[in-house]
């Protein structure tokens, strides 16, 4: 079975909505407002592009990345390289770019599933609160990889719903803080 690892840049308050300025929201850009840059505190991201296999997205997520990712040839080489899956319900083939190589649509959570049945390796999931929210709930998350930023937003997406649900334990299995205040969490899901 192959492991699914939710990443997300995530505010005291569970707020993971638009931290690198995507328009629309009111905070936008909050990981990089008022946070001093500290190089150390991104090396997650690196080794993530090593460990991961493929990348899973929501519709909203590969509407906002697949026009930039592909030229970003340095920062997300791994990223535009390995396999991509776009769960939505209504993204049509036509919608796909056609530089970001392989990109295969799946139309619910029992095809997410049912990919996490197949041989390879790690599957990443990035940005995507609303896919996060729903693979939480359905059971389907292995790990997370949290950046925890020091602000609290208010109003924003959510990384955790609050569905009345059994309690789910998590083992932290990694952790750094860093001198700016943002912390390093990684989680593994105990089952």
């Amino acid at each position: 079975m192959r492991t699914l690892i939710s990443t997300s840049f995530v505010s005291l308050d569970g707020v993971v909505e638009a931290p690198g300025g995507e328009p629309g929201y009111r905070n936008a850009g909050w990981t990089f407002k008022d946070i001093e840059f500290d190089p150390a505190a991104y090396a997650i991201k690196g080794s993530e592009q090593e460990e991961a296999t493929a990348l899973l997205l929501g519709r909203v997520s590969y509407e906002a990345f697949a026009p930039v990712w592909p030229g970003m040839t340095v920062e997300f080489a791994g990223y535009n390289a390995m396999p991509k899956y776009v769960v939505s319900t209504t993204l049509g083939e036509a919608d796909l770019v056609d530089n970001w190589g392989e990109t295969t649509i799946l139309r619910s959570l029992d095809e997410v599933a049912a990919l996490k049945e197949t041989e390879g390796g790690p599957i990443i999931v990035n940005g995507s609160a609303t896919l996060n929210r729903g693979l939480a709930d359905a059971g389907l998350i292995d790990r997370y990889h949290l950046l925890l930023f020091p602000v609290l937003l208010g109003a924003g997406k959510r990384l955790f719903s609050d569905t009345d649900k059994d309690k789910q334990n998590l083992k932290l299995v990694e952790s750094e803080t860093y001198g700016n205040g943002i912390q390093k969490l990684v989680y593994e899901v105990t089952r």
